[in-house]
């Protein structure tokens, strides 16, 4: 699954690693019910709901994806937790690389494995990684019910009126 990536972005957004039906069609967070696209809008990242296959209009706004693992699999949950630190230090070279302002981890326990914080909680962290801030937010997969479109989209505000006071 190839990252949507840019030098100098505001937000990087990170997920745990690609689904199966995502790694097929070529696009993230594709696979239905997945709410990352609904809760980019609802937060107002994005002025209108983009669909995964115009994922590269993010680019424009300031915004990219990767993942911490890239192996797609059915669930994150068979991921075992040496991959994700391995993943952990691919990504932050990666931020290193490419310096977005942001890196927002979309898994709360794929940050607290991949990089040793077992009791972080969402939002901003106080470590950052290769030079950016972190923030987490909640794993917006369908398969994660804790949290329902409404929390997403305020989680994900949160995040976006920090990165505006960021830039302003």
């Amino acid at each position: 699954m190839p990252d949507l990536i840019a030098p100098g972005l505001k937000v990087l957004f990170c997920g745990i690693n690609p689904s199966v039906y995502s790694a097929v069609v070529g696009h993230h967070f594709a696979r239905p019910g997945n709410r990352f696209w609904p809760a980019l809008h609802a937060s107002g990242f994005t002025e209108r709901r983009l669909a995964p296959h115009e994922q590269r209009e993010l680019l424009a706004l300031g915004y990219g994806i990767t993942n911490v693992v890239d192996r797609a699999t059915v669930s994150a949950d068979v991921l075992a937790d040496e991959e994700l630190a391995e993943g952990g230090r691919r990504l932050e070279r990666k931020v290193r690389r490419y310096q977005p302002r942001v890196l927002a981890v979309l898994g709360i326990g794929a940050w607290r494995t991949a990089f040793g914080h077992p009791r972080a909680s969402l939002g901003p962290q106080p470590e950052s990684l290769g030079g950016a801030r972190v923030w987490v937010l909640p794993n917006p997969s369908g398969l994660n019910a804790h949290y329902q479109p409404e929390a997403l989209a305020r989680l994900f505000r949160e995040l976006r009126l920090a990165v505006e006071g960021l830039t302003a």
